[in-house]
């Protein structure tokens, strides 16, 4: 059996592909990892903060990976099966023995009048206007900072997490920001009303200018395609030098299709991160486990590491993870913001305790679920505000076990360990 046929193709240089790398590596499989970024991997949480000047790009890097792993810049464009082999796009071709597709997620493009230029053609089509950018990549922070000495007015489409960030470390550079989010309340992924309105507060005392339930129908442009502004479906026009584009992501599924691989919202696997072939594994935002998509950075390398205990020749399953959201928004006017399980009771085995205190903007809601046993279980809760709770109350829902206080006592339980983000 040859180098080739044993070695680990890994597709994508994001966290959860450098992951599988590294640990790969560290149980005696030779890798190569194929990234499409000239950037070296990095923790993409902390985008935002050097967005906000607060670290310069180095410190977001991860790890040096071993010596076992080799590193190209590369885009696959064609999964060969039959072979074994992926083609790239210098025309290359690469052996595996196992493939693993790290290959991540896209940033959505809404349908926004003047996005895009009919005029043009083939990839031309698809340029975004001078000015306008999405909020994903550390190419995309890197493009926004070196167009910000243009700018003094910006618009951020998008109130979900990324949104919230992009429009927080704008203000952090001096940049006056509206933020416009189609739906009712900021985060509604994660957030009740009650958290979202602090939420909005906050980010008010910062300077950012927050509208929901707020519809932005076309990008306006000067004729040398620069942004000037965009127009709102009320027909209300806002100046903007800078529009940050953050209402969602898209798994990247294109090669798995094309391979014939079974696809549904993300790459399906199993429990040991396999797809439909066994030479064939997928990790991070582009899998689909059990009907999940979790676009976080905590499931990925929880993936990435039963993928590689899988590699290394060892009976491992992935089971599934429990979502914990933190975000941190520091500066002048820091910010703790956390989610987990359900943020709101569904249904009568569920009750509400809740702690508020608005002259603080502290929040503090946790999900309490009575059991077959008569026992009560936290299911969920929503922590804004001062979070020296989060670690004794996300360890409590982890654990998944009857609650021997009243729920009451987690709200009011300080605690050092806090966890880390997950974004």
């Amino acid at each position: 059996m040859t180098a080739t046929e044993t070695r680990v193709v890994v597709v994508g240089g994001g966290m959860a592909g450098h992951r599988v790398a590294q640990q790969a590596a560290g149980r005696g499989r030779e890798v190569l990892l194929l990234g499409e970024e000239e950037h070296r991997p990095y923790n993409r949480v902390l985008l935002a903060e050097v967005l906000a000047g607060r670290f310069p790009a180095e410190v977001a890097a991860l790890a040096a990976l071993p010596d076992r792993v080799e590193r190209r810049t590369a885009r696959v464009v064609r999964i060969d099966r039959a072979e074994r082999r992926v083609l790239c796009d210098d025309g290359s071709a690469v052996g595996y023995g196992d493939l693993v597709l790290a290959t991540g997620s896209n940033p959505v493009l809404p349908a926004l009048r003047g996005l895009f230029d009919d005029r043009l053609t083939g990839r031309e089509r698809h340029r975004l206007p001078d000015g306008v950018f999405a909020f994903r990549t550390m190419a995309d922070c890197a493009d926004v900072d070196a167009y910000l000495p243009e700018v003094r007015q910006a618009v951020v489409v998008g109130g979900g997490l990324l949104g919230v960030s992009a429009a927080r470390a704008l203000a952090a550079r001096g940049v006056s920001v509206v933020l416009a989010h189609q739906g009712e309340h900021l985060m509604e992924r994660h957030l009740d009303e009650e958290a979202a309105r602090l939420l909005a507060g906050h980010l008010a005392e910062l300077g950012v200018e927050v509208h929901t339930e707020c519809r932005v129908r076309s990008v306006l442009t000067d004729g040398g395609r620069r942004v000037t502004g965009v127009e709102l479906a009320d027909g209300f026009r806002l100046e903007a030098q800078l529009l940050v584009v953050a209402v969602g992501v898209r798994p990247r599924t294109n090669l798995a299709e094309a391979a014939g691989l079974t696809v549904r919202r993300g790459v399906v696997v199993d429990d040991r991160l396999t797809t439909d072939d066994p030479h064939i594994h997928a990790v991070g935002d582009c899998a689909e486990h059990r009907g999940v998509l979790y676009g976080l950075a905590g499931p990925a390398l929880a993936q990435a590491d039963v993928l590689a205990r899988v590699l290394g020749g060892e009976d491992a399953a992935y089971p599934g993870s429990r979502l914990l959201t933190r975000l941190t928004l520091n500066g002048g006017s820091p910010l703790d913001l956390a989610a987990f399980g359900v943020t709101a009771p569904a249904g009568p085995a569920d009750r509400v305790v809740r702690l508020a205190d608005a002259s603080r903007g502290t929040y503090r809601k946790v999900i309490v679920r009575r059991d077959e046993q008569g026992g009560d279980r936290l299911v969920g809760g929503v922590l804004l505000g001062d979070l020296d709770t989060v670690g004794t109350i996300a360890g409590t829902w982890e654990g998944d076990e009857a609650l021997s206080a009243h729920p009451l006592h987690l709200l009011t339980t300080q605690s050092s360990t806090t966890g880390g983000p997950s974004r």
